[in-house]
């Protein structure tokens, strides 16, 4: 009786989820700088008649509960932040904050834990239970907005026995659910990296210290991390995205900058590769007669799935959407920090399918074309609805 009623629950607010998301995709914010995007769900949530409270300075737990006998509690999550990114899509909705959009689909998360939260609010009579509402900020940027969620009580009074998630994928078909038990996504810290040699003129670069070729031989000895040093067996990434030597045509700089990210699935392994990181840097640009500053920044740790959780979510995945429209996934080497949340009790995150090859939709988190199927919304409210309320024991 209750899944068909969220699955017709979730037809009825379809329209308004789409125009959520439509609105928050128009209005993207950066990380920690979610101020209209909080005031837009606070104003959503006082329209449900859903007690909220303000956390994490830009962040927003709500609390829903059941009409049923039960001190069963769980989280659901969504993120809110956006990129610094300029959107080049051509949509009636485009972003109308230069410099930033939602190329990872935050719009959508928060668009859809609000239609979940309207299918639950009504029917709140059906289950037992409390759910708690995690509008979370700053995930796109370290040390991320999980920690604060964290620190200001989100897991507490009452504590949830599970946090879920979900993030939207377009290399998924629109459709499809994506899930993996256990280790899921990489652990990511950032590297930031500074030669300094002694510049000049480029027709005379024995005077010099040339930093150019010194960075360029640290970068190139670096590769050993992953291809010789780390056990084949331990997934690993080292990328180097950022290489800034601002000389010219016939100038040898002083300098070059360069920024890049290591992630992994086990943390042994990423302890012992910062310091083989470090050793290596140091002593490839002091041997060529340079110095280096070397910064890691440690970020996100390793999302692993409760394996137990994610076999029973599995399960109503398989009722909601069909079997055949469950996909056992592979890890995936980017980061969350919903990991945090999963450090403190179990969790599960999986992925919504938003692509379609048909309508052009084939474009990859974090780029300026990035967009979704719509019609991935249809399932999503009502899905997270149905996990929520088979979690609760209803």
């Amino acid at each position: 009786m209750i899944l068909e009623e969220i699955k017709k629950l979730a037809a009825s607010v379809y329209p308004e989820v789409i125009g959520n998301r439509r609105y928050l995709h128009a209005h993207p914010e950066l990380s920690f700088e979610e101020y209209g995007t909080c005031a837009f769900v606070k104003k959503a949530l006082d329209a449900l008649g859903i007690e909220w409270k303000p956390v994490a300075d830009t962040g927003v737990l709500a609390i829903l509960k059941g009409g049923l006998a039960s001190d069963k509690v769980i989280g659901l999550r969504a993120d809110m932040d956006a990129l610094p990114i300029t959107e080049a899509n051509e949509l009636e909705y485009v972003s109308l904050n230069n410099g930033v959009m939602h190329a990872c689909g935050h719009d959508a998360h928060t668009a859809s834990l609000l239609g979940t939260a309207a299918i639950l609010h009504s029917l709140k009579h059906l289950f037992g239970g409390t759910v708690k509402l995690l509008f979370q900020p700053g995930e796109e940027k370290v040390p991320g907005g999980a920690p604060k969620m964290i620190r200001d009580g989100v897991l507490k009074d009452p504590a949830p026995s599970a946090v879920i998630g979900q993030h939207v994928m377009p290399s998924l078909p629109c459709g499809k659910i994506g899930i993996r038990r256990g280790k899921f996504m990489a652990s990511m810290d950032q590297i930031t990296l500074r030669i300094t040699g002694r510049g000049g003129h480029g027709a005379m670069p024995h005077l010099n210290v040339d930093p150019v070729t010194i960075a360029s031989q640290v970068i190139v000895a670096l590769q050993q991390v992953v291809s010789r040093m780390a056990n084949p067996s331990v997934p690993s990434v080292l990328s180097f995205g950022r290489f800034i030597a601002d000389g010219s045509v016939n100038v040898i700089p002083d300098a070059v900058y360069i920024e890049g990210t290591f992630r992994t699935m086990d943390e042994a392994w990423r302890n012992e590769a910062h310091a083989r990181i470090r050793r290596i840097t140091e002593s490839v640009a002091e041997g060529m007669g340079a110095t280096c500053e070397l910064e890691i920044t440690r970020g996100y740790p390793c999302l692993v799935n409760d394996e137990a959780l994610a076999a029973s979510i599995t399960g109503f995945m398989e009722t909601y959407v069909g079997r055949e429209n469950v996909v056992d996934l592979d890890i995936w080497m980017a980061s969350e920090d919903f990991a945090y949340y999963g450090e403190q009790v179990s969790s599960c995150f999986y992925l919504l399918g938003v692509g379609n090859a048909s309508k052009g939709i084939t474009a990859s988190l974090h780029t300026p074309v990035f967009n979704i199927d719509e019609d991935a919304l249809r399932i999503s409210t009502g899905l997270m609805a149905y996990i929520a309320v088979k979690s609760l024991g209803n």
